[in-house]
């Protein structure tokens, strides 16, 4: 090898590394070569030493332009780049640019990331990973110069550091806990019942389309209860909607919730539902999560009769139906409500522990799960992980970083204060485990009397979490007991300095059965709140981020092509200059889960207003579809999204070359657990919603155990109830667990 060069690589690979003659090289004397023969798995690369001396300087926030010849017979290789942690040490950074194949040298440029903190050197070369060879020679690093920063404030003081909220006039007029952003820009806002019975029982189910250009709703048929399903975007743009209610609980409280086996596709063209084939089981509260090759897989929610669902389920995208039981692996394991399950760069599934009600999963509450070797691996580190019931999970920006944060969370089963607790986890690492990150900050809270302050440890479960197009993660509403006690709270993190900057708070309550999604404009939009007395509310509020008045806003003024490939280069042009871009794939949440929600980096090669895009070629970082596309100058300031549209053989050939994925969580430590033996469900409570059902209406909810507050005698539990608007309550039946009917009258209080 050269002086400062090194052979580097992992997997079951047959490889060479040659240093060629005068012949061979771009200029001068010499060049590399690195072949692959056969592969099975893994990649070869000659790669700048890693060390003090060889390995070139690198300055935290800086930019910079790395450039090589080359010439190829694979189309798989890629530039690889490696960061120096002065604390952790080397490690993989991130894929910067895909190579395509060249007979004669070419020139290949492309522009690193921001340097993250505590970096000091970076290190970078080719990653073969495909059998044929890569010869490069003539590497060069050049510093992007400081960019023109105006730090000009548009609006006030207050605007510019902590964004403004604004509640719209016109309100939803569904009863929407399930939000969808389509690729023409609108909203998919499904209710179905709206966790109403009567609705239920008289066959009303509803669904609109908001227009946030018109500011206009329009009604959509729907033509079953969609209340409380699992949604996910196809490819194509259409959403495929999965269960929903078959039953509401009895009043007696014997049998629960009930799910259906029903599935739909929403097309956002005609904006209407048509029917798929039935799924194998219920699931009412499925997870739903799409895979690299376009493909959907969900688990957990509640069977018909009412019991825990351990079917998995898998919708194939090229035979666009639910396959038979017999084609899905099984685990026959009960993952929940909800449960959070986030596709990960190799294709595994993490659970993050965020899920719906009760109880997580039982050992650590988190774990890896391999769909190809039908494994479960516990995960350590998740903080209380029985009181992370309506916690967020998102995929931090950028998805190549691989690190997931849960945020909050309670347990509707003993209603405590919600939590503060930050969790982090870098599914890169050989052994993942979670670690504490910052606590939620806290804003004030309305127990019924007025707002107040929050003290101690009082958090928030419910709370929402939106990807920014600068790069931050907006977490904002949420409630500090189950369905009661709206807190008013929001904040941005920045991943990049682990820290929590709160910011102006959302007006409106926005407990249960809210949402919150980004707006292709780069705004957010938040809708719903279903506290347990059974109201709704119908106010919509929009947040514009500090980001929209920090100056004008770059404009992507040409997309060259919408319809993108793995490992493409994609050119754009811009009105003035940029620092980064992304895609973002659009919303597809309810009950503080979207799964799929993730943005994605594209490494720069820019040559003035003319930006080459490098889009990745792992279809697990950006499963196919289509996505947002931001361009966010150096003040972070982002343009309005264009839709693109992601895919192509890389994600849909079966024989296609596998994608550079580099050997992540290869060795946890935590147990192992195999399939277990084939059951038809798993034993779940009737009142795992939290409810007592001797009490009111089906959509009124009576908490089984009332905060810790509150006393458990009958004159402060019926003050708690007054004072959260209950109003007078039916005693259904004769039993009165809780002590309200003391008088025997059948009135509860």
């Amino acid at each position: 090898m050269p002086d400062c060069w090194e052979k580097s690589g992992w997997g079951n690979n047959d490889y060479t590394f040659t240093t060629t003659g005068q012949a061979e090289a771009h200029s001068g004397t010499k060049a590399m070569k690195v072949a692959l023969t056969r592969r099975v798995d893994g990649d070869r690369k000659a790669l700048i030493t890693e060390n003090a001396t060889c390995s070139p300087a690198a300055t935290p926030d800086k930019q910079y332009d790395l450039s090589l010849w080359y010439k190829s017979t694979t189309p798989d290789a890629s530039m690889t780049l490696f960061r120096h942690d002065k604390t952790a040490g080397w490690q993989y950074w991130t894929d910067l640019k895909t190579l395509p194949v060249s007979g004669t040298y070419a020139k290949a440029e492309v522009r690193t990331p921001p340097v993250p903190p505590n970096t000091d050197q970076i290190s970078w070369g080719v990653s073969v990973y495909g059998t044929g060879s890569v010869t490069t020679d003539d590497y060069v690093m050049e510093e992007v110069p400081p960019p023109v920063v105006d730090p000009g404030c548009t609006g006030t003081p207050e605007q510019c550091k902590d964004g403004k909220w604004e509640v719209l006039a016109t309100p939803n007029p569904v009863r929407s806990m399930h939000s969808v952003v389509l690729n023409n820009g609108k909203i998919l806002l499904i209710a179905g019942s709206g966790n109403d019975k009567a609705a239920f029982e008289a066959g009303k189910f509803t669904s609109a389309v908001y227009d946030p250009k018109t500011g206009t709703y329009k009604q959509i048929p729907t033509p079953k209860d969609m209340f409380c399903a699992g949604h996910v975007q196809l490819q194509d743009g259409k959403v495929l909607v999965m269960s929903g209610t078959k039953g509401f609980p009895t009043a007696d409280g014997k049998i629960g919730y009930q799910g259906y086996k029903d599935s739909y596709i929403f097309d956002p063209a005609t904006e209407a539902y048509i029917k798929t084939n039935d799924m194998n089981d219920g699931h009412w509260y499925p997870s739903a999560t799409v895979l690299g090759n376009g493909d959907v897989i969900s688990f957990g929610g509640l069977k018909e009769d009412s019991t825990g669902s351990v079917t998995a389920e898998k919708f194939s995208e090229a035979q666009r139906k639910w396959l038979p039981l017999n084609e899905v692996n099984q685990t026959w394991s009960y993952w929940g409500l909800y449960p959070s399950m986030i596709l990960m760069q190799d294709g595994r599934l993490f659970y993050s522990g965020s899920h719906t009600f009760g109880n997580g999963t039982p050992g650590t509450g988190a774990s890896l799960y391999d769909y190809g070797q039908n494994k479960i691996t516990d995960v350590p580190g998740l903080q209380n992980k029985d009181q992370r019931d309506e916690s967020a999970s998102v995929l931090l920006p950028p998805a190549q970083d691989q690190k997931v944060i849960t945020m909050g969370g309670g347990n509707n089963e003993v209603n405590p204060v919600a939590n503060r607790l930050v969790d982090i986890i870098d599914l890169k690492a050989a052994n993942p485990a979670y670690v504490h990150g910052p606590l939620i900050p806290q804003g004030t809270v309305d127990q019924g009397a007025g707002k107040r302050p929050q003290t101690g440890d009082e958090g928030k479960m419910y709370v929402s979490a939106v990807l920014l197009p600068d790069g931050k993660v907006l977490e904002t509403g949420g409630a500090l007991h189950d369905r009661a006690d709206p807190v008013y709270e929001s904040s941005l993190y920045d991943p990049v300095t682990n820290t929590f900057d709160p910011v102006a708070a959302d007006p409106e309550e926005r407990g249960y059965h809210s949402s919150a999604f980004l707006l292709p404009d780069g705004r957010v939009m938040t809708t719903g709140d279903n506290p347990g007395n059974g109201t709704w509310n119908h106010d919509v509020s929009i947040y514009t981020p500090p980001y929209l008045f920090k100056g004008p806003r770059p404009k992507i003024t040409s997309v060259i092509d919408k319809q993108w490939t793995y490992g493409d280069t994609q050119r754009i042009t811009v009105d003035r200059p940029i620092a980064k871009a992304e895609l973002i794939r659009p919303a597809a949440v309810t009950h503080s889960s979207d799964p799929n929600q993730r943005f994605v980096d594209l490494p720069l090669t820019v040559d003035g207003n003319n930006i080459d895009l490098n889009v990745t070629a792992n279809p697990n970082l950006a499963p196919p579809g289509w996505y947002m596309l931001f361009a966010v100058d150096a003040n972070g300031v982002p343009s309005v999204a264009e839709w693109v549209h992601v895919g192509g053989p890389a994600a849909l050939a079966e024989d296609a070359p596998a994608a550079h994925v580099h050997d992540f969580a290869s060795d946890p430590s935590g147990k192992e657990k195999k399939a277990g033996k084939k059951r038809d469900s798993a034993p779940v409570s009737p009142t795992i919603a939290g409810c007592d059902r001797h009490y009111g209406s089906a959509n009124v909810c009576v908490p089984t155990a009332f905060p810790p507050e509150v006393a458990d005698t009958t004159k402060a539990r019926c003050t708690w109830l007054k004072n959260h608007n209950y109003g007078r309550l039916k005693l259904n039946g004769k039993d009165d667990p809780l002590g309200l009917d003391p008088d025997g009258n059948g009135r509860a209080c």
